[in-house]
């Protein structure tokens, strides 16, 4: 790995913190007095404007407003010592210097340069840490005014972690029983992660999903949806209540948790409807309200987007859905299947700023909704629908997930959906007219060539022409090397497993196609066939020493449905996976799917931890490596495409994040993030005692 070159961005203090203000519905029709963004692509293959884009003269890069994270410090009580690991900031220079401080005795002879861990051998359970940074000579040795290097601390004083994990308590609702007399329980599903509070550390979110949930395509009626905020020593801030009218199940609420006003304090944004309520108690429409029909679908009653404060819980605005069911059969069925698939993200479309994007339908009609948050007012930024004349080619491109990524290289943000992308402006940017599929990776999968890639499976044959997966540019939509199939192949993954082929491997389950099968495709990033033994194809995460990525997976139980989660090593020589790590207690999320509760950058070094429910999920359970490594890396979540993954991360079916830098064998160092941070540099803290030499 090279020294990275790149200028570090300076920090400024973002904007003052605007009061919110009483819940107010606005129609939608004032929110769309923007034009409707029309496409003109068409379902073949089509020239991008980003190839003409790309030949423009170079301009200053974009910054784009960040959250200022912590030192986010984390140590482990080992086998053979105390485990720590820190962050290295996205505004810090490679070279950064760290000392590391027990019981307030420094314990590190020389600052460590090389990585952002460290193993003390003489630590215990009880050890009191601290962090410092030590800057560089100062003076000229030629004119003898060279001075000592002042360190200053970095971080604030922790304590180690007992076992490799740190339980976070949950309020768990009561139970009851729906309308057709079905009694359930609540267990903890999907995370998101925010800084709620502007204090630099992140806080969670928790969706509580109801026993009795349901996909769209099945009837019955199911439990209110709640929404938990907690700190990480398992403070509990908020509840929000969805109410009846808000259907449970993974494709109905998809929330953003995200500093949509830039004033270093995160807002969630989700669609709600008649008796939802907030954490101040303010109910949101009629209250008394219950649109299910027999069949347990809301099909009728209006629907509305909600902002909410993220430290409080309270609702700042609500404005009316801007895309309504209309005709429901309009959709792809007459039974509110199809019209209630929803997907949401957060986007930078302007290169700066955040913006809030949701999108409804894929099958058939697909739309998306750009949003902006002013820190008191929702409005329409823009809005995308394939039934508008020029964009019919975009109708049944969508998946059960979405990514975002700056595709063509403009500095704003690219909506990948599906088989298609739409551009930062609302327009079409492309479409393979290669139709609906289960998964999506977007990142840059093969350095030997620009840009980013897309790697996808593939549901309807008729529309792939028998292609299970696809390997495509990002920015045009050129299929770069693809598998054959002749049925759905609802798996696929995608990331650095073999080091023996440069770039990212791909894989998909093949033959009989089943979720959990071993045998499929796994190929190079140039396509060659590696394998027909394939490693699971759902999750992928960075958990080890090295630079190759792990399988996350679970050992599945059909009979309750639930899984325990695993983190495998792929042994590409003998082309098999192999168990590292088992998360005893814990279980899975998304039955078959085996997904985290949330997978992140969270804490420490550039590693991910892994969040999963506790068996009775009574807690979450935070998962961190305890593996020394030599590699140093920025935090991930001052990577602006990581960051985002994180916010759609857990959307309908939950897909791992992947950085807009090649991470893996053999990379070359990134170049730091270009981020305005939206709260001030803290106050330095100097370390009293003897400079460093």
């Amino acid at each position: 790995m090279h020294p990275n070159t790149c200028p570090t961005p300076a920090s400024s203090c973002g904007h003052p913190r605007s009061a919110w203000t009483e819940v107010v519905r606005r129609p939608a029709a004032l929110l769309l007095a923007l034009p409707l963004a029309l496409g003109t692509a068409g379902i073949a293959m089509v020239e991008t404007a980003g190839s003409a884009a790309a030949e423009q003269p170079a301009a200053a890069p974009l910054q784009r407003d960040a959250e200022r994270l912590d030192r986010g410090a984390v140590g482990v009580v080992a086998d053979d010592g105390v485990f720590l690991s820190w962050r290295l900031l996205g505004d810090e220079s490679m070279d950064t210097r760290f000392l590391v401080f027990r019981d307030g005795e420094q314990i590190t002879p020389e600052p460590i340069t090389d990585s952002t861990n460290f193993l003390d051998p003489e630590g215990t359970a009880e050890s009191e840490y601290r962090l410092a940074t030590v800057g560089e000579l100062v003076g000229s040795a030629d004119t003898g005014t060279i001075r000592g290097r002042k360190p200053l601390w970095a971080s604030e004083p922790f304590i180690p972690w007992a076992e490799q994990h740190l339980d976070l308590p949950l309020d768990k609702p009561a139970g009851g029983t729906a309308p057709d007399g079905v009694e359930y329980e609540y267990r903890a599903n999907d995370v998101m992660t925010a800084d709620l509070d502007g204090d630099g550390e992140l806080e969670l979110v928790l969706k509580w999903d109801p026993t009795n949930s349901k996909d769209n395509s099945q009837a019955g009626a199911t439990g209110n949806v709640y929404f938990d905020a907690y700190e990480l020593d398992g403070t509990k801030l908020w509840r929000i209540d969805m109410g009846v009218n808000i259907r449970a199940g993974a494709h109905y609420s998809q929330p953003q948790l995200y500093d949509f006003d830039s004033d270093g304090r995160a807002e969630l944004i989700v669609k709600t409807a008649d008796g939802t309520v907030d954490a101040a108690g303010v109910v949101i429409g009629d209250g008394e309200a219950d649109h299910r029909n027999e069949e347990g679908y809301v099909l009728e009653g209006p629907e509305f987007l909600t902002v909410f404060d993220g430290e409080s819980g309270a609702a700042v605005d609500t404005v009316d859905y801007a895309v309504p069911r209309g005709n429901v059969e309009d959709w792809g069925d007459g039974y509110g299947n199809r019209v209630d698939r929803f997907l949401s993200a957060t986007a930078y479309l302007d290169g700066e700023h955040p913006s809030a994007v949701f999108a409804r339908g894929y099958y058939t009609r697909a739309t998306l909704w750009a949003v902006d948050f002013d820190g008191e007012e929702l409005s329409t930024r823009w809005l995308f629908d394939s039934d508008e004349p020029g964009n019919e080619g975009y109708a049944g491109q969508g998946n059960h997930q979405l990514a975002v990524a700056d595709v063509d290289e403009d500095g704003k943000d690219e909506i990948v959906y599906g088989s298609a992308t739409i551009d930062d402006d609302g327009t079409g940017l492309y479409t393979t007219g290669l139709g609906h599929g289960d998964a999506l990776h977007v990142g840059d999968f093969d350095p030997s060539r620009p840009g980013l890639e897309v790697f996808a499976v593939h549901e309807s044959m008729g529309a792939s022409e028998n292609r299970g997966s696809t390997f495509r540019d990002a920015a045009t939509g050129e299929i770069l090397w693809s598998v054959p199939a002749d049925k759905d192949t609802g798996r696929g993954a995608m990331a650095d497993i073999d080091p023996r082929y440069d770039g990212a491997e791909g894989w998909n389950v093949g033959y009989d196609a089943e979720w959990d099968s071993p045998v499929g495709s796994l190929r190079s990033a140039d396509g060659e066939l590696i394998s027909t033994e394939i490693p699971a194809a759902s999750f992928t995460a960075l958990w080890d020493g090295d630079l190759l990525s792990e399988i996350v997976d679970h050992e599945f139980d059909d009979g309750p449905r639930v899984g325990v989660p695993t983190i495998s090593k792929w042994d590409y020589e003998n082309a098999e996976q192999v168990e590292i790590f088992r998360a005893e207690g814990t279980f899975s999320n998304n039955d078959t799917k085996g997904n985290p509760a949330l997978q992140a950058d969270l804490l420490g070094d550039w590693r991910e931890e892994l969040v999963f429910r506790t068996e009775d999920s009574d807690a979450l359970r935070i998962y961190t490596t305890t593996d020394v490594t030599e590699h140093r890396l920025r935090t991930l979540m001052s990577d602006p495409q990581y960051r985002l993954a994180i916010a759609w991360q857990h959307v309908a079916y939950n897909q791992p994040p992947h950085t807009s830098y090649f991470l893996g064998e053999g990379m070359d160092t990134p170049l730091a993030p270009s981020l305005r941070f939206t709260t001030p540099v803290p106050e330095d803290q100097p370390v009293r005692g003897p400079r460093i030499s």
